[in-house]
């Protein structure tokens, strides 16, 4: 068996892949900002470390002897009025851990890039080959842009890396602003969709054995898509209703009457603190824009599949509908 090294552990994807990692049967050493939120991963065998992914020195000793390397932490905020975070974490964080794996001589490493690196893709399904360079809608976009090219730069000096790229990544112990939109879904507390938006949609369980597939079977310098089947979310919203038969939002929000608020609120942000859902740049996400990746490469290559949304949507809406108290979804109810 290996010995890993995962940063972002007590993340949605870093703490399923450290979990994977041990159900394999390997060694991982994990570095966590603070150790007390990190009990789940010491129950599985984790070895957990202070680190910070920015400070080299709190990395030396946990990566090194280490087999590979699961760069996983990121930062992700929309609507925020102080992006810094995501240049300090996503770019600077990237450089640090590869230029220690650089250092320490590590064979192989996975980082993990995203779809958003592609920008709005107005909605066609590009593949890696695929190529944006702006204006992002977000700054998380566009820090994980700048990081991914980190991460192409180290590969172009022979860092022997390997980048995968999921979607919208769901499923029971998520807690992202995908998880919050179900949840008022299911409270009946969403008042609106917008009507074009649209992601590629991967269960946590298939984007983690994806890293593993990546360590295992990904070819050093290429980037694979783990993207999931492409829904709009008025269509998930939909397969939503079916699965649990509670009622969507009755509205559907054009992209234009997004768009055009976002111009009516930037001066406003820039003036008073809106963060949240009324920032502008949460609204020009949300204003049609398209996160669709083709994975065959991924197919190919891994062996790497996702399960249909109706399968993984149906399964994550029940573990939050047992969590709000509310009737479990019946089986065969979407039929």
């Amino acid at each position: 068996m290996s010995r890993y090294f995962v940063t972002g552990s007590t993340g949605f994807i870093g703490g399923r892949v450290a979990q994977m990692l041990r159900e394999a049967g390997h060694a991982v050493a994990a570095i966590v900002r603070d150790p007390a939120k990190a009990d789940s991963l010491r129950a599985v065998g984790v070895e957990v470390h202070r680190g910070d992914i920015t400070e080299i020195d709190s990395m030396r000793a946990p990566m090194s002897g280490c087999d590979g390397v699961f760069h996983i932490a990121g930062w992700y905020k929309l609507g925020v009025r102080d992006p810094s975070e995501g240049e300090r974490v996503n770019v600077l964080g990237t450089h640090t851990v590869l230029t220690l794996m650089r250092e320490l001589g590590i064979a192989k490493g996975v980082y993990t890039s995203s779809l958003a690196v592609h920008g709005d893709t107005h909605g066609a399904e590009v593949d890696e080959t695929y190529e944006f360079s702006g204006p992002f809608d977000s700054a998380y976009d566009r820090t994980k842009w700048q990081a991914h090219r980190v991460a192409e730069e180290f590969i172009a000096a022979g860092l022997p890396l390997v980048i995968v790229q999921p979607g919208l990544v769901y499923g029971p112990g998520d807690t992202s602003s995908a998880r919050a939109t179900l949840i008022q879904f299911l409270k009946r507390e969403l008042p609106l969709v917008p009507a074009e938006a649209g992601y590629s949609w991967a269960h946590i369980d298939d984007i983690a054995r994806g890293h593993l597939l990546a360590m295992e079977r990904g070819r050093a310098g290429q980037s694979y898509h783990l993207a999931g089947p492409a829904f709009t979310l008025v269509d998930a919203l939909a397969l939503s209703s079916r699965l649990t038969g509670v009622p969507g939002p009755s509205f559907e929000a054009p992209w234009w009457l997004l768009r055009g608020l976002s111009v009516l609120m930037t001066p406003l942000a820039a003036v008073f603190p809106i963060e949240g859902q009324y920032h502008p740049e949460m609204l020009r996400v949300m204003a049609g824009a398209t996160y669709y990746g083709r994975s065959e490469k991924a197919h190919a290559e891994l062996g790497w599949t996702a399960r249909p949304l109706e399968q993984g949507l149906g399964e994550t809406l029940g573990h939050e509908m047992k969590l709000l108290g509310m009737k479990p979804i019946e089986q065969g109810a979407e039929s």
